[in-house]
């Protein structure tokens, strides 16, 4: 009868033997050279007081550009509130306290106003100024993102809106120049129950269905 490997060493090396018949190396099976070290992450630490502040450019022709700068914001919740990655993963607090949810509403604040497109910088030709009639044909829609799939932010309120002129630097020019409108958006949006970890992203499309701004709020 055919003996195996182990049955034939002799005892003084039995153990040796042992551990390349008994079971798989230790070093092998954690996938690790001798001598490694786990590997580190550095800790980071990210203070959110003051909100989530957000900005993007956006664009509604090659000739009408414009900047979108913001913040997500609640009465009290972002103060002192900290997210920390480090080997233990990611994790949000406030002091000792680890904090896992949205509060029931947040507000979203942000303003609109146009800036030179790309190709416009060296020579400002062509350029064409945001309107009221501009900017009633972009339609805003909101989503809670999570990975990759996006859900709608249903049920959110616009409690403040105003459009209001910006006014000129060469104001002896005032009269000669194009008119320049700010729009200012506060929303109050639903997020009880929510995850630190979904990000709020904001869309603006065009009549057409194209994408004139897109950007998101994470923690």
């Amino acid at each position: 009868m055919m003996r195996t490997l182990c049955s034939q060493t002799p005892r003084a090396i039995l153990i040796a033997a042992s551990l390349l018949c008994g079971q798989p190396s230790a070093l092998a099976s954690a996938g690790q050279k001798p001598g490694d070290k786990p590997k580190h992450i550095p800790k980071t630490i990210w203070n959110f007081d003051g909100g989530v502040f957000l900005e993007t450019d956006g664009s509604l022709s090659e000739n009408t550009c414009f900047r979108l700068a913001g913040h997500m914001a609640d009465k009290s919740f972002f103060d002192n509130l900290k997210r920390i990655d480090d080997n233990q993963g990611t994790r949000y607090v406030r002091g000792k306290e680890i904090v896992t949810e949205f509060p029931e509403h947040l507000k979203l604040l942000f303003v609109i106003h146009d800036q030179p497109c790309p190709s416009q910088v060296p020579d400002p030709k062509g350029r064409q100024y945001l309107t009221r009639e501009m900017m009633s044909t972009l339609h805003l829609s909101l989503f809670w993102k999570r990975g990759v799939a996006l859900r709608p932010a249903e049920n959110f309120k616009v409690k403040f809106f105003s459009v209001e002129p910006i006014p000129p630097y060469a104001t002896e020019l005032a009269k000669d120049l194009p008119k320049r409108f700010q729009w200012a958006y506060e929303l109050e949006i639903p997020s009880a129950g929510i995850p630190l970890s979904d990000s709020l992203v904001l869309i603006f499309r065009r009549d057409d269905g194209h994408i004139a701004a897109r950007v998101a709020a994470r923690l």
